[in-house]
């Protein structure tokens, strides 16, 4: 789920950079820094507005200057119980793994409907039911987050395709 939250950092400026458009660069290294990145609870997709920009204070040994900057940001947490769409990136003969933006879920064969089943003569692997449902690499799934489990710079989640309306979804 997407939130919009307001966040702080310190930013660090190099002596070379001291001018009239210091603002403007710590702006730019705030983006650089934090945009993409994974805090461990949640993702920052996009960083909104920069909303104050203190006054630099100068570190020393370094010569380098710390600015605190508040700012708001557009962040993404999973949730379990969530449904989202992802995009099959391996597969084996215990389930598959899909990305649904940065986020890694796994799906085991015990969350596979059970007339999906792993193709073993099949190159590249897949798990298919002989009719309409092929599960292989590149393939659009819809999962249900089961669970989720931080780490310090990343989310891993469980999902499930077993129950309606999940599963493959069809090109449009």
């Amino acid at each position: 789920m997407f939130f919009l939250h307001k966040l702080e950092r310190r930013v660090t400026l190099h002596p070379s950079y001291f001018g009239k458009n210091m603002h403007e660069l710590v702006t730019g290294k705030l983006l650089k820094d934090v945009e993409g990145t994974c805090t461990g609870s949640y993702y920052i997709i996009a960083v909104m507005d920069t909303l104050i920009i203190s006054e630099g204070r100068i570190l020393p040994g370094s010569g380098l200057a710390e600015f605190t900057v508040q700012y708001r940001a557009v962040v993404w947490r999973p949730f379990k119980g969530e449904t989202i769409d992802a995009i099959v990136v391996s597969v084996n003969q215990h389930g598959f793994f899909c990305l649904a933006g940065p986020l890694r879920i796994f799906v085991s064969t015990h969350l596979i409907p059970q007339d999906v089943k792993y193709d073993h003569n099949a190159s590249p692997p897949l798990f298919t039911n002989n009719e309409d449902t092929t599960i292989e690499i590149n393939t659009q799934v819809r999962v249900k987050i089961i669970g989720t489990r931080a780490e310090v710079g990343d989310i891993w989640a469980i999902g499930s395709i077993k129950e309606d309306y999940l599963g493959t979804l069809s090109p449009a």
